[in-house]
């Protein structure tokens, strides 16, 4: 199309009317977006590595600090990538950037429901080997479509997907 707007001018109204008429353009969560630094998929799931970490608001040590995490092995996601900086959110949705040394690949997730019941097979009727009270964090093992086997204090055990943050809802994990 060529005209008194051009091209670019076409495009970009485009654009705009397909945003106002609600039409997506964002990547969703099940996207194959990879990180421009690691190559890795973004978003993802990662753990807090040291003892504390500051989270600030842009990716450099002169930014602003907001949160300091002071729970090792909190479970956050990777949101964007910048040099060696990553920007992060926990399962309340706050966030910012924290320096990649601070993160871990190990897995690790949160219970978000009370007294959720550790069971010793991934079946609604299996028995009971606990029941994990709600923000206990626990090493993610593995992950079928609607389980996770996962180990919280002394405990090994299956629970329901959907008690937990840090796991992505279709993640299958061996």
């Amino acid at each position: 199309m060529t005209g008194p707007i051009g091209y670019a001018g076409w495009l970009r109204a485009v654009v705009l009317a397909a945003l106002c008429l609600g039409v997506p353009f964002a990547a969703t969560a099940q996207s194959t977006e990879r990180g421009a630094v690691t190559n890795l998929p973004v978003p993802r799931f990662v753990s807090l590595k040291a003892a504390s970490g500051n989270i600030r608001r842009g990716p450099s040590l002169t930014h602003k600090i907001d949160w300091v995490l002071t729970r090792r092995g909190m479970p956050l996601e990777i949101t964007a990538e910048y040099g060696n900086w990553r920007r992060v959110r926990d399962k309340d949705g706050a966030g910012g950037w924290m320096h990649y040394a601070l993160l871990s690949g190990n897995r690790t997730v949160i219970f978000e429901q009370d007294l959720v019941a550790l069971r010793a097979r991934p079946e609604s009727e299996a028995n009971v080997k606990a029941y994990i009270e709600a923000g206990v964090v626990g090493r993610l093992n593995s992950c079928e479509l609607d389980w996770c086997r996962i180990t919280a204090e002394k405990y090994t055990g299956w629970v329901e997907k959907t008690a937990l943050w840090g796991v992505a809802p279709e993640e299958i994990k061996e």
